[in-house]
């Protein structure tokens, strides 16, 4: 049986959400209000993770006061440069995180609101059992989130292009990477549009008033 490392988990909220017109993290979920970002960093809770980080850009100081409806709040690091994209939060991420024992990390992006904490479990075990480079949800050929990196791709990662992202380097694992089939939606809806929000929600944008 393995030894059972650390696995960290990251959510990246560094963008200027420029296609959704106001800052995703700070959405609404549900009419209770709670938030995209404190949704996720629940969900991953809930799933077994105890050390989450949230990448923040130069809307942190209000992400930031969200999270502190959580007990207790995560942490949050600053993107000094999120323009040069989400690799340039995922290594701003994996350098706060990263320490003795940590076998790898898991990444969500804030776009992604309704992932559960089922689905969290069960990539943590799959991991766990395989040591796999890559593991990442499944369903019909999709591809969702979050994702795990094991901790033998983290110099790939640190030397990877950052205009190119980390998608080289998982294609450069796929025969490798373990997929773990699920039949929930959440994992794969990417909200990162007015229309998206109102398909999965079924309600428009609110306001910033609201």
């Amino acid at each position: 049986m393995p030894v059972r490392s650390i696995l960290p988990a990251i959510v990246l909220s560094a963008g200027k959400s420029r296609r959704m017109g106001r800052t995703k993290a700070l959405l609404p979920t549900d009419i209770a209000g709670e938030t995209f970002i404190t949704r996720i960093v629940r969900a991953l809770r809930a799933g077994g993770v105890d050390d989450v980080l949230v990448v923040v850009g130069s809307a942190g100081p209000q992400i930031t006061q969200a999270l502190a409806s959580l007990d207790p709040p995560p942490r949050t690091v600053v993107n000094p440069r999120p323009e040069e994209g989400q690799l340039s939060s995922l290594l701003t991420g994996l350098a706060a995180v990263d320490r003795p024992g940590v076998g790898g990390l898991m990444v969500t992006l804030v776009d992604v609101p309704l992932i559960d904490a089922e689905t969290v479990r069960r990539l943590r075990v799959r991991h766990q059992e395989t040591g796999a480079p890559f593991v990442r949800p499944v369903n019909n050929g999709r591809h969702g989130h979050p994702v795990i990196f094991d901790r033998a791709v983290f110099d790939d990662l640190r030397s990877a292009d950052r205009a190119l992202g980390a998608k080289p380097v998982v294609r450069a694992y796929l025969d490798r990477s373990v997929e773990v089939p699920v039949e929930l939606e959440g994992p794969f809806l990417d909200v990162d549009t007015p229309a998206a929000y109102e398909q999965v929600f079924g309600r428009p944008v609110p306001s910033v008033s609201q």
